[in-house]
């Protein structure tokens, strides 16, 4: 099985995608948020890429989430930080999100077979969902503004060790998975220390959104694989 990492979204090819498997990863934060969500019971993360589209496919009872720059869209019912989806606020309900990389990604990564939805939050599941799936897989990294960010690296690293832990076949990864691989091996002891001095960890922590960083950080607190099915993600 190949194994292979697309840096950020704005350097995402059509052949790095078609008859794989993508998991898109966001640690800072759209999978993390979308993964949160559905473990508290929301039936549904549909992915759109601007607010207009998003409150134009709003029915009744769905919640608009999102963030433009890092900061809740005016008028929306949510934002972007994982921990505004607990406490039953999304349970039974669907929610429409839109973010400034994930969501773009998600749009991109649908010319795979399967998309998955991975974070450090869900790393272990989504890392044996994808072998499960017997697919050569793309780590899809949503990147910053078509900029590689550090902490989805570290991600892919992580979900890549355990590939080559949970598969019965051997994995082949290309240099950057690699190299990701070693980062992640190299800093598996201090993962919130990793992204608390990540560009996009001092970001969020300059806008008041440190406590996102620090819940973000947390390896396999969720089961839940969110995987699209038609234009929604939902458990698998």
């Amino acid at each position: 099985m190949k194994v292979h990492v697309i840096p950020n979204a704005g350097e995402a090819r059509a052949d790095q995608l078609l008859h794989k498997t993508a998991v898109v990863i966001d640690v800072l934060r759209a999978t993390s948020t979308i993964v949160t969500a559905l473990s508290e019971g929301a039936t549904g993360i549909l992915s759109v890429e601007t607010v207009m589209e998003a409150k134009a496919m709003q029915r009744t009872g769905d919640l608009l989430g999102g963030e433009r720059f890092g900061r809740k869209i005016a008028g929306f019912e949510l934002g972007n930080s994982p921990e505004e989806y607990q406490s039953g606020r999304v349970f039974g309900r669907r929610v429409i999100l839109t973010t400034t990389n994930g969501t773009r990604a998600i749009h991109k990564a649908e010319r795979s077979d399967h998309v998955l939805a991975g974070s450090l939050l869900n790393a272990e599941a989504c890392a044996e969902a994808a072998v499960l799936l017997r697919r050569d897989i793309a780590l899809f990294c949503a990147g910053s503004h078509d900029e590689f960010a550090l902490e989805d690296g570290l991600c892919a690293g992580l979900l890549l060790d355990r590939m080559i832990a949970l598969s019965a076949t051997p994995i082949e990864a290309d240099d950057l998975g690699c190299a990701m691989l070693g980062f992640y091996r190299q800093n598996a002891g201090d993962i919130y220390g990793t992204l608390v001095r990540s560009a996009s960890g001092r970001r969020m922590a300059k806008l008041g959104f440190g406590k996102d960083v620090q819940f973000c950080a947390q390896v396999n607190r969720f089961d839940a694989v969110p995987r699209l099915s038609g234009d929604t993600m939902t458990i698998v």
